[in-house]
């Protein structure tokens, strides 16, 4: 095996850091007489160490805990993870969730994550970067847009598979799609993470949940250099959540959308792409990003997609 492939297979595994998990609500305590705008869900390493940031923003009806196995992978290779409950019950239009990220990132300028972090934990602000899953992938990709909604700049933006809406011409508002090629005018990098059985009904009385026309394709094909597009064949658009969701909607995440045989795989994958890229362009070390371009078979799902515009 080469030594790139080796490399990328690193990152599709847990990291070298041991992570710890904390929730913490928007109220006002003694400890905290600044709150977070939402509540949060925080993974983050345990061992001492100055970490770079990522704000990841949940799907549509999903709780920020269905993500906790994909934050704590990620956090495991030395980040700090950010998932703010954006919300409960939501109509389609994504004014608000747009507003709260920027307000989430804003207040993470006043300098008071550090003390909601274990001791010898340091957040580096200057290195932020900003991952979204289906509707939260279209926030994401929202608020990059919006340049001067933050005090803080985002150094790279990820989308994992993100929807902007039912199909062309049924977009929740605000749009972010313009189906004009290269439109975006993002100035970071950007990664767009697609499932390849998305796009594919579960149930015929049900549309497909990252349907043609408003998904992973769509947003890529907007994207300008430096962007990157990797799709897994066989995987479907909730199939990087916990093994276990509890609840309703938990259960729901079974049924609703096309999946593939384990979310294991998937998860692994989602998360060594959003190390990868995260290491690439917050950190300065592309190894791992051209790795997974130039040894892909190390990846723990079979490709559909893998495209760079450099």
């Amino acid at each position: 095996m080469s030594t790139p492939t080796s490399l990328a297979t690193n990152v599709f595994g847990f990291g070298s850091y041991t992570t710890m998990l904390q929730k913490v609500e928007s109220v006002t305590t003694s400890s905290m007489p600044v709150p977070p705008p939402k509540s949060l869900l925080i993974a983050t390493p345990s061992e001492a160490g100055e970490f770079p940031l990522l704000i990841f923003l949940h799907g549509y009806l999903l709780y920020n805990s269905f993500y906790s196995q994909l934050l704590q992978h990620v956090a495991s290779h030395g980040f700090i993870v950010i998932a703010p409950q954006l919300y409960i019950v939501a109509g389609p239009d994504t004014t608000d969730e747009i507003k709260s990220t920027a307000a989430i990132t804003n207040w993470l300028s006043k300098g008071v994550l550090q003390g909601l972090l274990p001791p010898y934990v340091r957040p580096n602000l200057s290195k932020l970067a900003l991952a979204g899953h289906s509707r939260g992938g279209k926030v994401a990709f929202a608020l990059a847009l919006q340049k001067t909604m933050t005090t803080l700049k985002f150094s790279t933006l990820i989308g994992i598979d993100p929807v902007d809406g039912m199909d062309k011409g049924k977009q929740t508002p605000p749009p972010v799609l313009t189906y004009i090629p290269h439109s975006f005018d993002l100035d970071m990098a950007v990664m767009v993470i697609g499932s390849g059985l998305g796009e594919v009904k579960r149930n015929p009385l049900f549309p497909p949940c990252a349907p043609k026309g408003v998904n992973h394709e769509d947003f890529f094909k907007e994207c300008r250099k430096p962007a990157f597009h990797i799709v897994a064949k066989d995987y479907g658009h909730l199939d990087m959540l916990d093994d276990e969701t509890n609840g309703f909607r938990g259960r729901s995440s079974y049924c609703l959308c096309k999946n593939g045989e384990a979310r294991e795989p998937m998860r692994r994958f989602v998360g060594g792409v959003v190390v990868a890229s995260m290491k690439a362009y917050l950190n300065g070390d592309n190894t791992d990003l051209i790795a997974i371009k130039d040894g892909h078979e190390a990846a723990p799902v079979e490709l559909k997609t893998i495209e760079f515009l450099v």
